[in-house]
């Protein structure tokens, strides 16, 4: 596994992540955490949930897995079969669900909010939400089929070896959806009313679209070409539906963890969707950048070695990976966590986001900064289940979180009366204990994920993490104590520099510790001011 791909895969993703950010600006700014932003986030969750399972999350695990195995055993060429058949099948199924997704987007709808308030007397979303949140539902369902044979042509270069462009196919929808969706918004409704939601929506399927056009020059460049093929009953077809049975299961713990906070924070108050999910993006940021960048580079590594069985390469791999998060997604852990009000203050606090807002989604972020690491790990340890073909052991893990989680949820929210930031607990600690089980079930696979040297690696990462968190602590006390009453710009430049100081203090402990994957971080970081 390439740490130079690593870190180019995790450069493109941090431009992408980015441009989202600045997409929730322009959200924030413009609705705050009103119940227009509410709709839209019910609306865009129910395609987005979906594309989370099955393209991006178990379709692309198991086309990666098997793929790459092709790739490996009988060359590139043979290969390309598998893919035109791939991409015609999931070319007719995904619209077959998107028909009927836009058919029975009402009912879906109601699911959402069968949690609503109105049955505490709280509050409701009207017969007029309700409706504007079908409306938008039923134009973003496509955006499902563009980014499953987008998840698809990326499996395909990423096992050739090509990270550059596929990561940074997400930067296209961002750009799409911003562009678009304000631009088209505005002009149907400038008043940035319910109609502004509308353009918004359709800027989300321009940008599905962009995301599936931009990969295709590079694909085309390898030798692939695309000819409908309709000779599904492969053996690698069936083994790719094989595996994502069980990956659908697994990876829908923390999907359905999101759909039971939705149908709760429904309850909770008007803004309460929106707040989790603007929590929800920051947390998403260092999963997107570190976390999957690592599992993308690591998951064809890990197909390519299982090959040869679960021997001494396979488990180097996956042991480095895990190593790598943890250098990396620790300092982000603690600073979500110790920096959660100036870092929602700096990128939402304008417009329409006020204090209430910032608190709120604060509170959130807390939540989901305890399990981010646990989330990152999961991001390379689950797909390492499929290479290994052990495909039912998280499968098992998910039924008994999810049943963990609807109890907590029930707990925190109906007894407890507690706010967003329990449903943002529970959900880290669904990952947390996720990853537990997994990590020692895949020890016992695989005989062994050199623990020790995990273990120690660990100490050394909290000693440095430590004296990070002082920096952060200081900072909240001499310069965002009054984050009010300060100008945006100071609050800026004030969380710039903490970050800056605080990752510095990190990087430098961890070299004095002699941790290895810093002292990697800066030699490509020095060669790359070399040339």
């Amino acid at each position: 596994m390439s740490s130079k791909a690593t870190w180019k895969v995790s450069a493109a993703v941090m431009a992408s992540r980015v441009l989202g950010l600045i997409r929730d600006q322009i959200f924030a700014a413009m609705f705050g955490h009103s119940i227009l932003m509410d709709c839209f986030n019910l609306a865009f969750r129910i395609p987005n949930l979906l594309r989370d399972l099955f393209a991006e999350g178990a379709l692309s695990q198991a086309f990666v897995t098997t793929f790459s195995k092709k790739v490996e055993t009988s060359g590139p060429d043979s290969a390309w079969p598998l893919g035109t058949k791939m991409l015609t099948l999931m070319s007719v199924a995904m619209s077959l669900i998107c028909l009927l997704g836009i058919l029975f987007s009402p009912q879906l709808v109601h699911l959402l909010t069968a949690m609503d308030g109105s049955r505490t007397g709280q509050w409701a979303f009207s017969a007029e939400d309700l409706a504007l949140t079908v409306t938008m539902t039923r134009i973003m369902w496509p955006f499902m089929l563009l980014v499953s044979l987008a998840a698809l042509v990326m499996g395909m270069l990423n096992a050739r070896k090509v990270f550059g462009m596929p990561a940074l196919s997400s930067c296209f929808f961002n750009l799409g959806s911003i562009t678009v969706g304000a631009g088209l918004g505005l002009w149907l409704d400038p008043q940035m009313g319910p109609r502004t939601m509308i353009g918004f929506s359709i800027g989300v399927l321009v940008g599905g679209l962009g995301q599936l056009g931009c990969q295709l020059p590079a694909l085309h460049r390898l030798g692939f070409r695309w000819k409908l093929n309709w000779q599904w009953n492969d053996p690698e077809v069936k083994r790719i539906f094989g595996l994502m049975g069980p990956a659908v299961i697994s990876a829908s713990v923390v999907q359905f963890n999101v759909v039971i906070n939705s149908q709760f924070a429904t309850s909770v108050g008007p803004g309460a969707v929106s707040a989790l999910s603007y929590a929800f993006r920051l947390m998403q940021l260092p999963i997107g950048v570190f976390g999957v960048a690592v599992a993308t580079v690591t998951l064809p590594a890990l197909s390519r070695a299982a090959v040869n069985g679960l021997g001494g390469d396979f488990r180097t791999v996956l042991a480095r990976g895990l190593r790598q998060v943890t250098f990396l997604v620790l300092p982000c852990a603690l600073g979500l966590c110790f920096l959660a009000e100036p870092i929602v203050s700096v990128i939402y606090e304008r417009g329409k986001f006020g204090l209430d807002a910032r608190l709120v989604t604060a509170a959130a972020l807390r939540g989901y900064g305890v399990g981010l690491l646990a989330y990152s790990w999961l991001k390379v340890l689950q797909p390492a289940f499929y290479a290994a073909d052990r495909r039912w052991v998280p499968m098992g893990v998910s039924f008994l979180s999810i049943a963990t989680s609807v109890a907590l949820n029930w707990y925190f929210v109906v007894v407890q009366h507690r706010g967003v930031e329990a449903l943002a607990l529970t959900t880290s600690l669904m990952a947390v204990m996720n990853f537990g089980i997994l990590y020692v079930a895949m020890r016992k696979i695989s005989l062994g994920l050199d623990t020790a040297a995990f273990a120690k690696m660990g100490g050394k990462l909290l000693l440095a993490g430590g004296a990070m968190s002082g920096v952060c602590y200081a900072a909240n006390v001499w310069i965002f104590h009054d984050l009010s009453g300060m100008a945006q710009i100071s609050r800026l430049i004030g969380l710039g520099g903490t970050i800056s100081v605080a990752a510095l203090v990190y990087f430098a402990a961890a070299r004095l510790l002699r941790v290895e994957e810093a002292t990697e971080a800066v030699g490509i970081f020095t060669r790359k001011l070399r040339r």
